[in-house]
């Protein structure tokens, strides 16, 4: 094992995955870097250098690009195709939830569309309202996308890995806030299923369900209520679809109380839809109700104050605990 930052997993398993398999073609803004962030450029457009005639840079359109990506993989390649901005695959949204999700249904299994649509979701500081979205709810109302919310070095390497190798077109929803997270990642190549949450900290008296950065975040508010004595499981599911909800459940009738951290809006999002599945489920498991840590149902202001306002903060995380406990 080796502890490196959560971009250069990210890297590490790009330049891997190109160099195993030559299916494998991006289809990104080469300006920015895949990454999007301006310091791993350089790291980036070396992997864009070395594959000159599999890493392409189209002009900016994104439904031209995703249905580019599409009927390559129809075709038989395993594209990449880098959105950037979470908040841009609504310009997508008729190839993405239209075409790539209904492909191998309505070809009665006779086509398939291995495509990887990677993007940067969530609340960033100052992205304002265009550029802050978390679309995964959305996405998971649309049948036939496998949707992933990595959010640790070892996690982003080994799900990029099993995203390209999938046969379903999936959703890679990676968050800019954790590009400097580090942690450990092991020396070999190893994927990770899809389906397959991840106690990534163990506890006994309430399970904080949370994804992508919002794990990050309920970890740390679960070592600082540790000096409480209070003892808090932290659960990252790490795949919505598929989606290993016997982790999540098992969990929860451990400990009979449930907090559910998400980007998503409170209303019909990712966590609405596990309290819903939970309520159902393990309705009698619970010592208290569930309680949800969202982002509030507006619009995202561009002022730095309101934005954290409006989103899951450590301090919201921290309350739903000790409510739940109360």
């Amino acid at each position: 094992m080796r502890e490196i930052a959560y971009y250069e997993a990210k890297l590490e398993a790009l330049r891997e995955i190109l160099a195993a398999d030559e299916r494998v073609h991006l289809i990104t803004d080469t300006t920015t870097g895949f990454l999007g962030l301006s310091p791993q450029r350089t790291r980036f457009r070396e992997i864009a250098e070395r594959y000159p005639e599999r890493v392409i840079s189209p002009p900016i359109s994104e439904l031209a690009s995703c249905g580019l990506g599409i009927g390559a993989a129809m075709a038989g390649l395993r594209p990449v195709v880098d959105v950037v901005t979470a908040s841009f695959i609504f310009e997508a949204w008729p190839q993405v939830v239209n075409e790539a999700a209904n492909a191998f249904y309505m070809s009665g299994g006779q086509t398939r569309a291995p495509v990887v649509f990677h993007v940067l979701h969530g609340l960033r500081g100052g992205g304002a309202a265009q550029h802050s979205h978390s679309p995964q709810a959305m996405l998971w109302n649309a049948p036939g996308l496998e949707i992933v919310l990595p959010s640790s070095p070892r996690d982003v390497k080994g799900l990029l890995k099993t995203a390209v190798s999938t046969d379903n077109p999936t959703v890679f929803l990676d968050h800019g806030l954790l590009f400097d997270v580090r942690g450990p990642v092991p020396e070999n190549d190893e994927r990770i299923p899809f389906g397959q949450a991840d106690i990534k900290r163990k506890g006994k008296d309430v399970t904080v369900i949370a994804t992508s950065y919002m794990v990050q975040r309920s970890l740390t508010v679960a070592d600082r209520l540790a000096s409480e004595g209070i003892d808090v499981e932290v659960v990252d599911p790490r795949t919505l679809v598929p989606l290993d909800f016997a982790t999540l459940l098992a969990s929860v009738e451990k400990t009979r109380r449930v907090v559910i951290v998400d980007e998503c809006r409170q209303s019909c999002g990712v966590a609405a839809e596990l309290a819903a599945r939970i309520a159902e489920a393990g309705f009698d498991k619970l010592k208290a109700p569930v309680r949800r840590v969202t982002t509030l149902d507006v619009p995202v202001p561009f002022s730095r104050p309101l934005e954290d306002f409006i989103s899951p903060s450590e301090a919201r995380i921290t309350e739903a605990i000790r409510a739940a406990l109360r």
